[in-house]
């Protein structure tokens, strides 16, 4: 027995080192840190755009003209939001699946060798346990696009606005409001930590109450499904699916975690805004153009 603890050390090394570097550098992190930066310009920059078309009274604007202009925000983003979840959700599900192939195999080996000293000569002989094959965002987005077309990587479409376009309605709104108590007078604009906590409880507020929305997204853009894992037919087949087979409570999974993402994601956003980047873009862009 210590012979085989040996073998199989030796011969999952690689398979060890692989998921370890996964830990420190998550499936799918490459792909948020490559498209997350247009996704978020592209919303806050939508949104100012609204806000300034919805404000052409010089009044401020009404809490409905300010969800209008974040419904319309979230509909924009989708156009980077769903490849780069459909790519991320992909990479994440290559390297959970391979995972657990990995570890069937190992044990099944085990097995086999404990019971059978015959199959114990042979394993030391012949029989190797792979490593999961590494697959990049690059390769998954080309059969994507080879077998399902463009339309692959917007598979989801529907799911991802059901989830973005809420969060947006929530999440504007309640950070003009929240900026503005910073505010020293009303000429003046808060400081930039006001807006950095001001993004922070804002994001994390929508971040949760979207959730539900999220959990069947994810769960419509996996395309490569474990052993008993359940398939969906659309949101509705989706939604009903879960409820029936997991219970109310499996909609908030993840809520919390998903909360200390967005928090300080969209916190450095607006301090990014703060700083002028939002009225640069509007500035010297066509935008200027179609407000004229």
């Amino acid at each position: 027995m210590i012979e085989l603890g040996t073998v199989i050390v030796r011969k999952n090394l690689n398979v060890t080192l692989l998921l370890t570097v996964c830990l420190f550098f998550p499936s799918g992190a490459a792909v948020n840190l490559t498209l997350v930066t247009p996704e978020k310009a592209i919303k806050l920059a939508a949104n100012d755009f609204f806000r300034h078309h919805l404000s052409n009274t010089g009044k401020g604007l009404t809490v409905f003209k300010e969800m209008l202009a974040g419904c319309a925000a979230g509909m924009c983003q989708v156009v980077i939001t769903t490849p780069m979840e459909m790519l991320k959700i992909q990479l994440q599900d290559a390297g959970r699946l391979a995972a657990q192939q990995q570890k069937t195999v190992v044990m099944t080996s085990t097995k086999l060798v404990a019971t059978n000293a015959v199959l114990s000569r042979s394993y030391n002989s012949g029989i190797v346990v792979s490593a999961p094959r590494a697959v990049s965002a690059t390769q998954i987005a080309k059969e994507l696009v080879q077998t399902q077309g463009v339309k692959g990587l917007y598979r989801g479409l529907g799911a991802t606005l059901m989830r973005d376009v809420p969060f947006s309605i929530v999440y504007f709104p309640l950070f003009a409001n929240l900026n503005n108590l910073g505010k020293p007078s009303p000429e003046e604009s808060s400081p930039f930590y006001w807006a950095f906590l001001s993004g922070c409880i804002a994001g994390s507020t929508a971040a949760v109450a979207v959730n539900p929305c999220d959990v069947v997204k994810t769960r419509l853009q996996s395309l490569n499904k474990g052993c008993n894992e359940e398939t969906y037919n659309g949101v509705v087949d989706c939604i009903s699916k879960i409820m029936r087979k997991e219970g109310p409570s499996a909609f908030l999974k993840g809520a919390g975690c998903r909360a200390l993402v967005i928090a300080p994601l969209f916190g450095i956003a607006q301090v990014m805004y703060f700083v002028g980047v939002g009225e640069y873009i509007l500035d010297n862009s066509p935008l200027r153009m179609l407000s004229a």
